[in-house]
């Protein structure tokens, strides 16, 4: 019994100081961490400008340092979460809720001394959530230097119109239109809406709309903007791109289609200039009269085929043979004025003659040019019928006759020359010169000192009197030369047989038998 007891003992004993022992590395143990509250997203306003805000207020409303920051500037990156920011600061305590988070609220707590505490409460978020967070972080803060070193304006606008975001480069308008009307006059007016810098329309519900906006710097010079306006749900966003380049560009081709416009006025050729897409750019007031089309219609720029259609009709163009293969003609007329191998001559019913080119003109352009040359053609027909009528006078001769220009070119000569010197001017290629001539005569003749005579009395440019010299031929003929001046220079070179005394008496003796 004594034994069970001190082993009874000795087992009480052990539990005690394994008791003991545990209970002293319980008391020795560090406590379990305990993760830091997170810093509160705070921002303090002294008077409309902020003096203080914490690190997570600064990343997340995206910016390094909130520091130095107008209430305007604040409130528009307030708007981004909470659309109901008030325009001014409130004076008495306000709790607003985001639109699209329940448990995200902004708290303003006035004090004194014109101070405003603001803070944004929010529920703690997942390890999971806060690093899908970090990568959005990333990924926006790339987004927002974009936006902000673009080089248009780019912004956005509530339903009412009122300004809800914007980049650098409007901001810098913004400033601009400050200084040129004042700063007094629009300051209000440029954080609320963009009215300060642009005056736009409604964009349409779906879809977008271009439009060009004009505006004065503060140095009183003339901008051009083309400005993109997308439909957002609650408002819209909108781009300006200056396009002062392209303007001048624009204005400039205008000043000189209207100087070509004077300039071709006045000229009696009608003149169409077609663009690369076909349609009519330019014509003059000759073209009116030429083709008979309206005015109200060339102005309309119509294109290449309907011009011509209309032309048909007017019958200021000849009737095609095959008006089904018309539009394919029409095509063949075009290349080959892009070619510049367009020329044609168009006889009309009602007796004029037109001359119509076609020029290639840059960027794909064609230009057409209407002539009227009837009186041309009239001119040129009636100088071919008296030169005809000449012609077949002094083929009447019975002497050979031959002319010859003032540069000592054959001109004219007959059908006795003709047969007689053996010899057909209109056939060689080359033109017969009284060199030419000479030689051909002087060959048939014999010797006489008349023929460089004859060539010096052609080429002379000296008052001339008419002459006449005795030839014989290698056939025994007498022939008489008369050299005489003619009109413009030209000279006249007749021969004919010489008529002896006895032929004479022998030709009288018949006539009186």
């Amino acid at each position: 019994m004594q034994d069970l007891l001190f082993v009874g003992l000795g087992l009480l004993t052990g539990f005690a100081a394994i008791l003991i022992v545990s209970k002293s590395f319980q008391i020795g143990a560090p406590a379990r961490p305990q993760s830091p509250a997170a810093d509160p997203i705070a921002i303090l306003v002294r008077g409309d400008t902020v003096v203080d805000s914490t690190v997570d207020a600064d990343s997340l409303l995206g910016e390094s340092s909130l520091i130095g920051l107008d209430w305007a500037a604040l409130r528009l990156l307030l708007l981004d979460r909470f659309k109901e920011t008030p325009e001014d600061l409130p004076h008495m305590p306000l709790r607003l809720w985001a639109g699209q988070d329940a448990q995200a609220a902004l708290n303003f707590r006035p004090g004194g001394d014109g101070v405003v505490h603001i803070s944004i409460d929010a529920p703690e978020l997942s390890h999971s959530l806060k690093t899908r967070m970090q990568w959005d972080e990333a990924r926006n803060s790339r987004l927002i230097s974009a936006t902000e070193e673009a080089p248009f304006a780019m912004w956005e606008t509530a339903a009412d119109g009122s300004l809800s975001w914007c980049n650098g480069a409007y901001r810098a308008l913004i400033a601009d239109t400050e200084a040129a009307h004042g700063a007094g006059e629009t300051a209000d007016a440029a954080p609320q809406g963009e009215a300060a810098v642009f005056t736009l329309a409604p964009p349409p519900d779906t879809g977008a709309r271009a439009e060009r906006v004009h505006r004065i710097d503060a140095k009183g010079r003339d901008h051009w903007y083309e400005v993109t306006s997308l439909a957002r749900a609650g408002g819209a966003i909108h781009f300006a791109t200056n396009i002062d380049s392209l303007v001048d560009a624009e204005m400039a081709q205008r000043k000189f289609v209207q100087t070509l416009t004077k300039t071709f006025a006045h000229l009696p050729i009608g003149l169409a200039v077609f663009d690369r897409d076909r349609r009519l750019v330019l014509f003059n007031p000759a073209l009116v009269d030429l083709t008979n089309l309206r005015a109200d219609f060339l102005t309309a720029r119509p294109n290449l085929m309907s011009f011509f259609d209309h032309m048909r009709e007017n019958q200021t163009m000849p009737e095609p043979k095959n008006y089904g293969n018309w539009r394919e003609q029409l095509s063949e007329v075009i290349s080959a004025a892009h070619d510049d191998r367009y020329c044609e001559t168009w006889n009309l019913a009602s007796g004029l003659t037109y001359k119509i080119t076609g020029r290639p003109h840059p960027d794909g352009a064609v230009a057409f040019l209407l002539e009227d040359i009837s009186a041309e053609i009239s001119l040129t027909r009636r100088f071919r019928s008296e030169l005809e009528l000449t012609q077949s006078v002094i083929d009447c001769f019975p002497d050979s006759v031959a002319v010859f220009s003032q540069l000592g070119v054959l001109a004219f000569s007959n059908a006795a020359y003709r047969d007689f010197w053996k010899c057909d001017p209109d056939s060689a290629f080359a033109e017969m010169t009284i060199v030419d001539a000479t030689r051909d005569w002087q060959s048939r003749c014999d010797p006489s000192p008349i023929w460089s005579e004859i060539r010096e009395f052609v080429l002379t440019l000296l008052d001339r009197a008419a002459w006449d010299a005795h030839l014989r031929t290698r056939d025994g003929l007498d022939l008489t030369v008369s050299v005489i001046p003619v009109s413009a220079g030209a000279t006249m070179v007749r021969f004919s047989e010489t008529v002896t005394q006895a032929a004479q008496t022998q030709d009288e003796s018949l006539v009186t038998v």
